[in-house]
């Protein structure tokens, strides 16, 4: 008897919705705690198969909780040292540093990754007549918009199209890097449709016309391995909402330590003090009025500026050392045995893609004609999949399962 795609999915819609560790990654030692712990434990799985990571990624049950104690010690108010928050902020900014291979003074928490790369951008004296600023289509939109409404200022910003196959060639980059250009900026993944950039071949390329790379690393940070020293990169931004596993308000920039002194301070505020002393009230030392200080060298000195979502550091306080134990290269093979199955059957049903084969990132992503429809039919499906601007992006992360892209192709079949 054979039995038909449609009967198996049948059989999995009746049973329980309880989280399973996928089958890549059981025999890992990481997965075998993590019921105890509930490092991998995310309970989306109750209520659809989510397979738009790279939208927003869902708590953890171990994430949430960490949320939940910093609620409950904001809720006491009872302030003791060492400060639960000062120790948040020293070891996520630590974790997140090991994760990019960096150091962590080159660290500096930002709002966002677009907040980020603006900050950068604005460090390098940006706009400027007597320079270029080379990027690429498949750059983040917001990136786009930044570098656009630079242009209408009067820079010159190179956009260099993707090719046939929806790749960013790196001879193409070649034409428009010039020893005038003063920075390139690139997604190491796409968000459009994947697409990796080889950061190593660019970085070379780059500096040797004396320009600087900075690289948004939203859709790769905690997805694949990232070393910002073996690539060359000199700043790279990312959030923590996506592939870090937390929630919204809180990003991080990192700055090679080596660069900082070039840049220009355009931000101020108390988070890049080392040290500030009062010369106003009585008992105050003798100085200038009404204060003297002195700032950090690091990025946290150049742009740190006030508060940031502590309750997202509770979120990373979890989701960092559990990625770290995990291991990226973990979590991209998991991934792109997933993603290897979706670029194979996903065109035969009439969805060509427009993700290059070798791109090794979550993403992989369709044409479509008719998005509405299509966004219709996968939401009736219990499919939460990113169908909008005749595209469709499917990201799978480290809880999903085969079964979970049989449910996904049975929808579209």
């Amino acid at each position: 008897m054979t039995v038909s795609r449609r009967q198996v999915l049948k059989t999995l819609a009746l049973a329980p919705a309880a989280w399973t560790v996928p089958a890549s990654l059981a025999r890992h030692a990481f997965a075998k705690a993590a019921p105890a712990g509930g490092a991998l434990e995310f309970k989306v799985r109750h209520y659809e198969t989510c397979l738009d990571n790279a939208r927003w990624h869902p708590l953890s049950v171990g994430a949430r909780a960490r949320v939940e104690e910093y609620l409950d010690y904001k809720e006491r108010v009872a302030w003791t040292k060492p400060d639960l928050i000062d120790e948040l902020q020293k070891n996520v900014k630590q974790q997140f540093a090991r994760l990019i291979g960096a150091e962590t003074g080159e660290i500096a928490y930002v709002n966002s990754t677009t907040a980020g790369e603006t900050m950068f951008v604005s460090s390098l004296g940006l706009p400027d007549n007597d320079c270029n600023i080379v990027t690429d289509g498949l750059h983040f939109e917001g990136s786009l918009y930044l570098y656009g409404a630079l242009q209408k200022q009067g820079m010159d910003v190179r956009v260099v199209r993707p090719d046939k196959h929806w790749r960013i060639d790196l001879k193409d980059m070649e034409r428009v890097i010039d020893h005038k250009t003063r920075l390139v900026a690139v997604s190491q993944v796409s968000f459009i449709n994947g697409f990796q950039h080889d950061l190593k071949a660019l970085c070379e390329l780059a500096h040797s016309r004396g320009a600087l790379v900075y690289v948004d690393a939203v859709q790769a940070v905690g997805a694949i391995p990232v070393d910002v020293k073996e690539s060359g990169v000199d700043a790279m931004g990312s959030a923590s909402y996506k592939w870090l596993m937390g929630d919204f308000g809180l990003g991080f920039l990192y700055v090679r330590q080596s660069v900082i002194p070039r840049l220009r301070r355009t931000l101020f505020g108390y988070r890049q003090l080392n040290a500030f002393d009062y010369h106003a009230f009585p008992d105050d030392p003798a100085g200038p009025y009404p204060a003297s200080w002195s700032q950090h060298d690091d990025a946290s000195g150049f742009f740190e500026i006030g508060t940031y979502s502590n309750a997202t550091l509770a979120a990373l306080s979890h989701s960092l050392p559990a990625i770290l134990a995990l291991g990226p290269a973990t979590i991209q093979r998991h991934a792109q045995r997933l993603i290897a199955k979706v670029q194979r059957e996903v065109p035969r049903l009439g969805y060509p893609s427009m993700t290059p084969a070798d791109a090794g990132s979550p993403i992989a992503t369709f044409l479509v004609k008719d998005s509405v429809s299509l966004d219709r039919k996968l939401r009736a499906a219990g499919l939460d999949v990113f169908v909008g601007e005749g595209r469709m992006r499917i990201s799978p992360s480290i809880y999903n399962t085969d079964d979970d892209i049989e449910r996904l192709l049975e929808a579209l079949a």
